[in-house]
């Protein structure tokens, strides 16, 4: 699939979105549209598996519903389509070969099933297949909806070896957003699945396909919603800046990306797309496990999906539905820090300046007591010092955070002191504004890490390294490398963009931040963007002058020639 190919495809399903959602809000017709593109996939990758592991046994694509023999009941005679590599009008006319096998070898299909539980980790009733739902909704068929929520319902108990329950939790058919009765809403369904049917039978079936279609979709939606979007979605442009930082080595990152991440966690981690992204960066075989925490049910839901979809195997990601600032996930509440879990990575996006009420036990809490609670009104540093808890010693952590936490006073300083003067907080970079759906203001990311070679701050001020747009500002992989490129040799510069700007970064030692700047990390303290003045050559300027004074005193001479001449009183110049 050539990268072409994916942006095609992405438009072409963003095109169906944007004519079948009518009047429905972006979000709602969001999660029903991925809710589909994540069944075409787990059934694209089951039907796979399954004709590796029948072989030969695999019956030949082609029996016609009207050669079949009579079945046992309605859901079993459902027509199904063939390969998802066939064109849609011959392929939704077509069984599926796997309802084909599950109805000549019965008593095979217990341990058929078990073995593809050890092998794929979930099962997928023919019947309940994208090919089977495609062809309901191709052929308008009364019962597509309430297959559907059969088929929800089986994936979400029946279908993996580990527990994926309320995986569809949030993906209500019955609602009055679909249409008023049973009638318009599975009208309706059909319309919408038999479209995106259409769109995706024109590309080829591969695997990383469908992946790469649902982070694109996720990117538009969220787009499309605003502020909303920030509670999810981390542009790929910013997460392929903490990637490239967080898989570097922490120690000497000039050496080059780790060998292996075993643990990487995203304490905020929306759709899971920042945790693919650190995954992208290290190969499928570079990461041990992703862990991710999320608060919004709907939103916890996509992540799990889209972590499938990406190929990420159910043993591979472990993501909670949870308050991260309550630390209500099990695996993190170990106080003993011999046995604690820790992680090699820890990145995150979390909401900013989140209004929090912490109660007053929080401040014995493990994370907190060494540093104090981050005030009510913002809980940026207690998002922050979350995290870090659990980082490694010899990990990073790279965090998504207002400027606000550079500068700000009360606990906030409190807090910001104490990480410098341990030698915590590595590296400070400022970022232009309008990259974020939810926000324009700038934003910094900010690398912490337990052990540092070195005892400065590295400040990379990059404010104005953006190509423009109407509404957004984009960072081009060429930014995205500058920037990564920075703070993995550590480089000292101020050099001028294309567009006239100025990208600086420093290294800064602590005596300068505490005694020049009492620990304010005001980014623009320490490098400035601003174009140094033009040296000026005095020797010129006084020539300069001294040509225009003559100029002057010549042009005063003639036009008092004239004015004498018409007998008019001369203008009082002087000439001297």
């Amino acid at each position: 699939m050539t990268e072409q190919q994916q942006r095609e495809l992405g438009k072409v399903l963003w095109a169906i979105a944007d004519e079948l959602r009518g009047s429905m809000n972006a979000d709602d017709f969001r999660d029903y549209m991925l809710a589909f593109l994540f069944l075409r996939y787990l059934s694209d990758h089951y039907e796979q598996a399954a004709r590796a592991e029948l072989g030969a046994d695999w019956p030949e694509p082609g029996c016609r519903s009207e050669d079949r023999p009579p079945a046992a009941d309605a859901a079993e005679a459902l027509p199904l389509a063939a390969e998802p590599s066939a064109t849609y009008e011959a392929g939704m006319r077509r069984r599926s070969p796997l309802a084909v096998w599950y109805e000549q070898n019965p008593e095979d299909i217990e341990e058929f099933e078990k073995v593809m539980r050890r092998k794929v980790h979930y099962v997928i009733k023919p019947e309940y297949l994208w090919s089977s739902i495609a062809e309901m909704a191709r052929t308008q068929s009364d019962e597509l909806l309430h297959t559907l929520q059969k088929g929800f319902k089986f994936i979400e108990n029946e279908s993996f070896s580990s527990s994926f329950q309320g995986l569809f939790s949030e993906i209500n058919l019955d609602s009055e957003k679909l249409g008023k009765n049973y009638k318009q809403r599975n009208d309706r369904l059909c319309a919408i699945i038999q479209k995106i049917a259409e769109g995706l039978a024109e590309f080829p079936s591969e695997r990383d396909l469908l992946g790469d279609a649902y982070e694109y979709l996720i990117g538009q939606f969220a787009a499309g919603s605003g502020k909303k979007a920030g509670e999810f979605y981390t542009p790929q442009q910013i997460s392929s800046i903490l990637s490239g930082i967080v898989t570097l080595d922490s120690q000497d990152p000039a050496t080059g990306k780790r060998d292996k991440l075993n643990r990487v966690y995203d304490f905020a981690c929306g759709s899971g797309s920042l945790l693919l992204n650190v995954r992208r960066h290290m190969g499928k075989h570079g990461v041990g496990k992703l862990y991710g925490q999320e608060k919004n049910i709907t939103t916890y839901n996509l992540a799990r999906m889209n972590m499938l979809l990406h190929g990420v195997r159910d043993t591979e990601f472990e993501i909670h539905h949870g308050d991260s600032l309550e630390n209500d996930w099990d695996i993190l509440r170990e106080p003993n820090p011999a046995k604690k879990i820790e992680f090699d990575a820890v990145v995150a996006n979390p909401p900013f300046s989140y209004k929090w009420n912490p109660f007053e036990e929080m401040a014995k809490d493990f994370r907190f007591k060494d540093y104090g609670l981050a005030p009510k009104s913002a809980a940026d540093f207690a998002f922050l010092l979350h995290g870090f808890h659990f980082l490694a010693k010899d990990g990073t952590m790279a965090i998504i955070l207002p400027h606000g936490v550079l500068f700000r006073g009360g606990a906030e300083k409190k807090i910001r002191t104490k990480l410098l003067k341990d030698g915590h907080i590595d590296t400070v970079i400022g970022l232009p504004a309008k990259l974020f759906y939810s926000t324009g203001i700038p934003v910094c990311i900010l690398v912490l890490k337990k052990c540092k070679r070195t005892d400065d701050v590295l400040f990379i001020n990059a404010a104005e390294l953006y190509a423009p747009g109407k509404r957004q500002n984009t960072l081009l992989p060429e930014h995205i490398a500058k920037i990564v490129d920075t703070y993995q040799y550590r480089r000292e510069v101020k050099e001028e963009l294309d567009n006239g700007a100025i990208f600086a970064s420093r290294c800064v030692s602590l005596e300068e931040i505490e005694e020049e700047h009492d620990f304010n990390l005001n980014i623009s303290r320490y490098v400035s963007t601003a174009k140094p003045e033009e040296p000026v050559d005095l020797d010129a300027v006084h020539r300069q002058l001294s040509e225009l004074q003559k100029e002057i005193r010549t042009a005063a001479e003639k036009h008092n020639r004239y004015l004498r001449e018409l007998g008019i009183p001369t203008l009082p110049f002087d000439l001297d």
